[in-house]
């Protein structure tokens, strides 16, 4: 059953939401700059907050290894959104024996299959825009991700909400669909945008 993650989550009101719709994952944006980033203080103030068994996923962007083992214990699974390199990720899940999750922009399927090559547990892919690590709103290239060559499970991100959600899960197939702009008003996460994409996504399972 395709899995849906709930990214950029900020304030004790998102955590609120996510304690009671209870989706698979959850992400921080753990690295600074993003508008979405939590600093550690903040970080844990939220961490402590969360009640549900979704998987909690910390968010980096061509961090030192020794920044990421800071908030480690805390997290179930770290998502490397930069450019790391394989080095990067070997150490990444040696030292935090954790979920390894390499994000990649895809350009073509040479970028997809480069990353899924890499010492991870999943990749998730994200739609390509010069300058931008993500958080573009920009749909991915199905055409990219449907001639690549894809062997671990894998993430689409990029633009999803739910008027093309169930178009996504039912021609790409993913592991998990990630979402986290679509699912807020006036930047901020909205209860009743959480509760349909989670539906959608859920909803074979809710019919069976």
């Amino acid at each position: 059953m395709t899995k849906i993650k709930i990214c950029g989550l900020r304030r004790l009101d998102d955590i609120e939401i996510i304690n009671a719709l209870c989706p698979d994952y959850i992400g921080f944006i753990l690295s600074p700059g993003f508008k979405r980033t939590v600093g550690f203080d903040e970080f844990i103030r939220l961490i402590k907050a969360v009640r549900c068994k979704a998987i909690k996923t910390g968010v980096f962007v061509n961090e030192p290894v020794v920044s990421i083992l800071k908030f480690a214990p805390y997290l179930d699974a770290i998502q490397l959104h930069g450019n790391e390199d394989s080095e990067t990720v070997s150490k990444v899940r040696e030292q935090t024996g954790l979920e390894v999750i390499k994000a990649v922009r895809a350009r073509g399927k040479e970028d997809i299959e480069a990353a899924q090559d890499l010492c991870c547990d999943k990749i998730l892919i994200d739609a390509y825009k010069d300058g931008y690590w993500g958080g573009t709103g920009k749909t991915a290239d199905w055409t990219v991700i449907k001639s690549a060559d894809i062997k671990k499970p894998f993430f689409i991100a990029g633009g999803i909400s739910s008027k093309n959600a169930e178009s996504v899960i039912s021609n790409l197939s993913p592991f998990g669909v990630d979402v986290s702009s679509s699912v807020e008003t006036e930047g901020f996460k909205d209860f009743n945008k959480v509760k349909e994409i989670i539906s959608i996504v859920r909803k074979d399972e809710n019919n069976g």
